[in-house]
């Protein structure tokens, strides 16, 4: 049986609809106004969550630490100034249970984790660059709430270690296939990998992280089972900041919520003949027509007939049991055949 978890009601796993992450990230820069926003606009469009990032600069990192080229200044600088301070998370979880979202944050470290845990969240989300902190990761699953991890930069060893220590202390973990490039290479992006992560760890709920500045990665990684999709949201895409080139704006997170709730409906199992087709079943199909004009009593061969539509007369495929027989009556040329223009079989 494929693993499910749950998070404040809402099922994940095979059998439910993917649960859709809009990342915020920190592309609201600190204003409380701005992730008000998004938090509106992210449940327009019909996602399940809004993630925003819980950081506590000297708890995360040292001031010094080499950055990746995506930041144009310093993480720990730019973090001093734009990290949301707890009750600005505060605030924001109130306006997601007012609107109907579901609030998420990832802590950057298990302090951070510490303070969320005073604001009752229903789950945590790690980032890739503390995949590897098994200490951490084990207190935050002694939390008891339900752990959706990235998986990003990655070996599958490193990610089965952290597997077994979390599925050791919950059994509510899910994984998230990732590439942390921003934004990546497409061949770098590896989506079979998620079949592979189903396979290996089967105790995990598996979904995407996308980096990438578009949607079609997202849509094949729903097609592959992705149970979780996690996208980073931006309010203006022209608005510069750390993840803006791998974020969309939130017209791109409708039209993502919309194609992935359309592939989940057409990735049935199922082949039928459906009520719709069977309209078209009648004119589209071939049926048995005369080619020339034959008289009564003739033997028909096989150039006095051949198929046309529409589909309502001897199906086309019944042409060996009707070549051989003789016509009951004259025919015209190019007029439906049925069994009653023939003498009975034998006659």
């Amino acid at each position: 049986m494929s693993k499910k978890i749950e998070i404040a009601g809402r099922k994940i796993g095979a059998g439910h609809p993917a649960f859709i992450i809009a990342e915020g990230c920190d592309n609201h820069l600190g204003d409380t106004a701005a992730a008000r926003e998004m938090v509106t606009r992210a449940h327009a469009a019909g996602a399940d969550a809004i993630k925003f990032q819980h950081h506590l600069p000297d708890e995360e990192m040292l001031p010094d630490a080499p950055m990746s080229d995506n930041f144009e200044e310093p993480l720990y600088e730019f973090l001093k100034k734009y990290a949301l301070t707890l009750d600005q998370h505060r605030e924001l979880k109130a306006h997601c249970e007012a609107t109907g979202i579901q609030y998420l944050c990832t802590p950057f470290s298990y302090a951070a984790a510490c303070e969320l845990n005073t604001l009752g969240v229903d789950a945590y989300k790690i980032g890739s660059g503390e995949m590897t902190d098994v200490p951490s990761l084990e207190k935050i699953a002694d939390f008891g709430q339900p752990m959706i991890v990235s998986t990003g930069m990655c070996t599958l060893d490193e990610i089965e270690r952290t597997y077994k220590a979390v599925i050791a202390r919950s059994d509510s973990l899910a994984l998230l296939n990732c590439v942390s490039e921003y934004p990546p290479a497409y061949e770098d992006i590896n989506l079979d990998v998620i079949s592979v992560l189903k396979d290996r760890f089967p105790e995990a709920v598996i979904g995407h992280s996308d980096h990438t500045p578009d949607l079609f990665t997202c849509f094949a990684a729903v097609t592959l089972g992705a149970a979780i999709i996690e996208k980073h949201v931006i309010l203006d895409k022209q608005q510069p900041g750390p993840d803006q080139s791998v974020s969309i704006d939130f017209d791109d997170l409708t039209e993502l919520v919309d194609g992935i709730r359309k592939i989940e409906a057409a990735r049935g199992a199922r082949r039928e003949v459906h009520g719709l087709e069977q309209p078209i079943r009648t004119w589209a199909f071939r049926s048995l027509v005369t080619t020339r004009a034959i008289k009564a009593g003739e033997e028909l061969t096989g150039d006095m007939v051949w198929s046309k539509r529409p589909g309502t007369g001897i199906p086309s495929h019944r042409m060996p049991e009707v070549i051989g027989r003789c016509a009951a009556r004259d025919l015209d040329k190019n007029i439906l055949l049925s069994w009653d223009d023939f003498e009975p079989a034998g006659a």
